[in-house]
């Protein structure tokens, strides 16, 4: 079984249970998950984790997230992008000064009412089902955060920008937002994500590479080994006696490790022959290093 995670571009056309599928299929292994849903019109960065490396899709489904998309102005939807019925028209007189102003109201912590086409459930039930059904219910804001909206090109009546955000963020409502601001409507034509925690467009591969490298037998070359996802936290080494206790997700403390002086925060752990045991965290009251996230054995 591959254990760890391989950077997807996701391709328009395929959900993000697609491409899980298709991995399964390809890679002939049933472990695999997926860190963060993108629309099936939508490209770009998909993280799936294999193996022990889908003890990572929470961790991953909450990082900062970076996208390009293309704002179109003059229109909405009931969709919040071009795929859907348009409900709203209007014309497009803006100058480049509103646009500016109008896009620097959403940077910062916000509220966004999630779109009825999606898959939040409320009562059980997903929005889009509801949606499709032609239902709308209330749905409560929720608050995310705009870090920074940079405009790449103004072309009336469309916009193009780069939007780094928090988990949990809807690009198309956030279009949808802005043209309300503008007093004239907006939905979201296009939409790349460029980013995904540490993982970047340029390092992904499309599922027909990841079949090629199989073939070639060189899929260690896109598989990044769970450990490397945290490769911001020092390592420390338990010594061969203590061992035991990290395999089995017990406390250690700092005399059970080959180096004395380890730092008290957050560490990777490794056992005496390297293999990767989980994160851990210093607890100065207990003296301890205690789990936050295992990923020995299955």
């Amino acid at each position: 079984m591959k254990n760890g995670v391989i950077n997807i571009y996701k391709e328009r056309g395929f959900t993000s249970h697609d491409v899980v599928a298709k991995l399964r299929g390809i890679l002939k292994q049933k472990k695999i998950g997926h860190t963060g849903t993108l629309d099936p019109d939508a490209e770009g960065v998909l993280p799936v984790c294999l193996g022990t490396g889908t003890k990572l899709c929470d961790l991953l489904t909450d990082r900062d997230k970076t996208y390009e998309a293309v704002l179109l102005l003059g229109q909405s939807t009931d969709t919040q992008d071009v795929t859907g019925t348009v409900t709203a028209r209007g014309e497009v007189s803006v100058t480049r000064e509103e646009v500016e102003q109008a896009i620097d109201c959403f940077v910062g912590p916000i509220l966004q009412i999630p779109p009825m086409y999606s898959a939040l459930k409320v009562n059980g039930r997903k929005l889009c089902d509801l949606a499709r059904e032609g239902k709308e219910v209330e749905r409560k804001a929720r608050p995310v955060t705009i870090h920074e909206i940079r405009i790449l090109e103004i072309c009336l009546p469309e916009i193009r920008m780069q939007v780094s955000c928090s988990k949990g963020t809807y690009i198309r409502t956030l279009c949808h937002d802005i043209g309300e601001k503008l007093l004239c409507h907006g939905c979201m034509k296009e939409l790349l994500r460029i980013k995904a925690g540490p993982f970047l467009l340029k390092d992904s591969v499309r599922l027909s590479q990841v079949e090629q490298l199989r073939d070639e037998g060189r899929l260690e070359e896109i598989l990044l080994p769970v450990d490397k996802v945290f490769s911001a936290l020092p390592p420390v080494t338990l010594t061969e006696e203590a061992a035991r206790l990290g395999y089995n997700g017990n406390p250690f403390r700092r005399r059970d490790l080959l180096v004395a002086d380890a730092p008290k925060g957050e560490v990777r752990v490794y056992d005496h022959e390297g293999t990767f045991i989980g994160i851990y965290a210093w607890n100065p009251e207990k003296g301890q290093y205690r789990p936050v996230k295992m990923f020995y054995g299955s």
